[in-house]
């Protein structure tokens, strides 16, 4: 991840002041092959030694008393692996009070080392195998935060490279701190009125097409574009973004990404003349649902979606998107989206959920009420924050577990470590958009860079997990370890 995606991420958490003072981040590696050594824009004598603890900044709710130094010292220590999405400021520590009690989160690499320093916590699309921390010490967790498309980082949709971790937070419903709904805010984000039938309608008498295209991500895993191509042939579609695109955005402003977003309030109002919203997500796997489902449903528009295949199960009842997989061809689905547009009354249906009542899905309802963070409310933490807490309330928990042990080593086992399971991410292998990969040319780039990107991710999953189990330290050695694997899995084919 840049330090762009970083700042959109801080900014849409509504942590601010954190990508200022990142610096130059990793140095030129000092030994051959030995770890890199951080340049650190930030003073880390904070750690050093122990007594200047005290120091450290406090992350407490109002009116609660700052602990003393010698609180400080002792504290369980969270270190963010990935210091751009440190979510605290001004200072490099922080002591954060959380449910079971306090930790001190840090982004100083230099304390990873610390017998205190019990959890190193990473950005799954930061992360990188050949610069994992090594040796990995037996004492720390690693925990990963990855609510992104696996697009980003295929080694952890497969099981050598996510079990790497022992505590999650992705979109999976069934990670250990689960992100599926990090796009919508609320119940309420959905029972936004819908335009009137009569001004759509006035929009198509005007040229303009029923279906909307919007997309600037091209050439992706989930291979959208080669379906929306198909799709085009059997019914008109208006495309704005620079994937197929057919027709620009009503004002200069509103074609400048520096200047608009796609919450745009003008951006946003025009989108919503539309009455169908192509929705293809730019890569399948369960439960990684984004803006580009949840913002049509917002506006008052019927999705026309292809992404995660558990959506119905997120939905507000069952008759509010159409699925394009649920069509044999595009040939077929053009003629639904045809009847539909011709059929107010059919068409109102999918808009049902909008009305009072409307909202039917308990799982719905009861997965909004009980997530422990919230998108743009100041009631709750924001969900970076919520999983530094998870960490630190796991790790508390875990110190707890083994000091009974030391005192009962014959009647307390020793603890057992939590490992993430595949079903934390779960992504399959990217397929072609339309038709079957025999059917693509072996030079078709979609074909040269997924295929290929996936099963590295696999590769290097397998690599990182024997250095650890070697005890290996030093991080040059990944791409002999690579090697190894790639030749040995050649031999088999």
């Amino acid at each position: 991840m840049g330090a762009g995606r970083t700042g959109s991420v801080l900014a849409v958490l509504g942590v601010l002041g954190v990508c200022a003072t990142r610096g130059p981040g990793l140095a030129a590696e000092g030994k051959a092959g030995g770890e890199a050594e951080w340049a650190e824009p930030w003073d880390g004598a904070v750690f050093r030694p122990p007594s200047a603890l005290g120091a450290v900044g406090v992350a407490r709710s109002p009116g609660a008393p700052r602990p003393g130094r010698e609180e400080a010292v002792d504290l369980p220590v969270l270190l963010w692996w990935s210091p751009g999405l440190f979510p605290h400021f001004p200072g490099d520590s922080e002591r954060i009070e959380c449910s079971r009690g306090a930790c001190v989160a840090s982004r100083d690499r230099r304390v990873r080392r610390d017998s205190r320093t019990r959890a190193l916590l990473f950005y799954g699309t930061d992360f990188r195998a050949a610069e994992a921390p090594l040796p990995r010490l037996a004492h720390q967790s690693w925990a990963l935060l990855h609510e992104e498309s696996p697009l980003n980082n295929f080694l952890l949709s497969h099981g050598p490279g996510i079990r790497l971790f022992n505590l999650t937070a992705t979109f999976s419903r069934y990670s250990d701190y689960p992100l599926p709904l990090q796009w919508l805010p609320g119940i309420a984000y959905l029972r936004r009125a819908a335009p009137p039938l009569e001004e759509r309608a006035e929009w198509r008498r005007r040229g303009y097409a029923p279906l909307l295209y919007l997309q600037s991500h091209c050439d992706v895993p989930a291979d959208r574009d080669r379906y929306v191509r198909e799709l085009m042939r059997y019914i008109p579609v208006d495309s704005y973004g620079k994937c197929l695109q057919n027709r620009e955005l009503p004002a200069p402003r509103l074609r400048d990404t520096a200047t608009a977003t796609t919450e745009d309030p003008e951006l946003l109002a025009f989108l919503s003349r539309y009455k169908f919203h192509l929705a293809l997500e730019n890569a399948i796997c369960d439960d990684y649902m984004t803006e580009k489902l949840w913002r049509p449903m917002h506006l008052g528009a019927v999705p026309v979606y292809r992404g995660s295949p558990s959506v119905r199960d997120w939905m507000p009842n069952n008759h509010s998107i159409i699925l394009i997989d649920d069509f044999e061809s595009p040939q077929k689905l053009a003629e639904f989206i045809d009847f539909l547009d011709k059929n107010d009354e059919e068409y109102m249906k999918y808009l049902a959920y909008k009305q009072p009542g409307g909202v039917t899905n308990q799982f719905l309802l009861a997965s909004l009420k009980q997530r422990e963070w919230g998108v743009n409310d100041p009631l709750l933490p924001n969900y970076l924050n919520g999983f530094e807490c998870f960490v630190c309330d796991h790790e508390l928990a875990r110190l707890d577990a083994e000091k009974a042990h030391a005192a009962s080593p014959g009647s307390i086992p020793v603890p057992e470590p939590h490992i993430a399971q595949p079903s934390h991410m779960d992504c399959p292998v990217p397929t072609p958009g339309f038709g079957s990969v025999e059917e693509i040319p072996e030079n078709d780039s979609w074909k040269e860079m997924w295929l290929q990107d996936y099963w590295q991710g696999l590769d290097q999953g397998e690599a990182l997990t024997a250095m650890i189990h070697n005890n290996e330290t030093l991080q040059g050695k990944f791409w002999d370890y690579l090697t190894e694997i790639f030749m040995k899995r050649n031999q088999n084919l």
